[in-house]
């Protein structure tokens, strides 16, 4: 490592500057968008976690890119300093391409910044003109006149003036996954022939177990007891005892599915996501507590992978959280079915 230092003429209007920096080589290295999956070949590159200048460590996240299906982070690939941004927000970005560059080097550079004196003797500033006697022209009394009386009631003050609706407007651009959601839940409602039943369900034994065991449930396995694992296990015995609900058409045939996997739709701020509960039907009710406390933090902060979410044999979808009544969800393809509990 060595320093440079530039001297400046004595009168000169700016200040010493010095910069380190080093004479290795292979000192930078970029961060690249990583590969997003086997059927997503672009995203969106939807916001920037650091700055130029901020020190990051090896694989902390710098930026974030946004898929049709899951948003995936680029990460440092080395502990450095941010030299430079090369893509910026909105860009749409392909596995591979370079986002930023990345330094090793501890280097710093002061930048130049110019005194806010100038060379030369300095002038003296003249004094300010007198200011002279300005003669008030004389005021003639006049003579009022009456005034009429103002009418009764008072006339009402103008309304303010209404701004025009684009001005009381905000527009932001759709992240990419909640466009994927919408196109393909409404190509669900165009191409499906969807049926809605409502059953009314007497939840009195399962309300009971959750009030009965619920704090000794929270002390043997860490997590709560919830209404979910109570659905899905419901869920999954009626898929057992009828088969052709956990089938899905292909074609001509109909395929049955000899497995059991559990998609529960959870709603986050970038849109909709289906985590799937893998062989719900071999798990306990503390199993899918668990699963579902996992999969819900990873899809609320944009951690959940392609593969947690692809697959699925039945959706459980719960409108009770949002006040809901009765709901009628939107099948997810290729499944044919989702229960709605509320």
């Amino acid at each position: 490592m060595r320093e440079v230092t530039q001297f400046l003429p004595k009168n000169s209007p700016y200040q010493l500057w010095s910069r380190s920096f080093s004479s290795e080589s292979g000192d930078l290295f970029d961060a690249v968008v990583p590969f997003m999956g086997e059927s997503i070949t672009d995203g969106t590159l939807a916001t920037f976690l650091k700055k130029p200048g901020d020190r990051v460590e090896v694989d902390e996240p710098i930026a974030q890119v946004e898929t049709d299906k899951v948003t995936i982070d680029v990460a440092s690939p080395e502990s450095g300093i941010i030299e430079k941004f090369v893509a910026k927000e909105g860009d749409t970005v392909t596995p591979g391409t370079k986002v930023a560059v990345i330094s090793k080097s501890s280097a710093s550079i002061t930048h130049v910044a110019p005194s806010e004196e100038k060379p030369g003797k300095e002038v003296p500033k003249p004094p300010p003109p007198a200011e002279k006697e300005v003669e008030k022209p004389k005021v003639e009394p006049s003579i009022k006149e009456p005034r009429a009386p103002s009418p009764a009631p008072p006339k009402a003050a103008a309304s303010e003036p209404r701004l025009p609706p684009k001005e009381r407007e905000r527009r932001v651009p759709m992240p990419r996954l909640r466009k994927r959601v919408a196109t393909r839940l409404k190509d669900s409602q165009n191409t499906f022939a969807m049926l809605t039943t409502f059953n009314e369900v007497d939840m009195t034994n399962l309300m009971k177990l959750r009030s009965d065991y619920k704090d000794a449930f929270v002390e043997k396995h860490g997590v709560k007891l919830g209404l979910m694992s109570g659905f899905i296990k419901a869920a999954v015995s009626g898929l057992q005892n009828q088969p052709i609900i956990n089938a899905v058409i292909d074609g001509e045939d109909i395929v049955y599915r000899d497995y059991i996997d559990i998609s529960i739709a959870v709603g986050t701020p970038k849109g909709l996501v289906v985590p799937v509960i893998r062989d719900a039907d071999k798990m306990n009710f503390a199993d899918i507590e668990k699963t579902i406390n996992t999969l819900a933090k990873k899809a609320n902060n944009g951690t959940i992978s392609i593969d947690e979410m692809a697959g699925g044999s039945f959706t459980i979808s719960n409108g009770g959280v949002y006040g809901s009544l009765l709901s009628t969800p939107i099948i997810n393809p290729p499944q044919v079915n989702i229960g709605s509990f509320v």
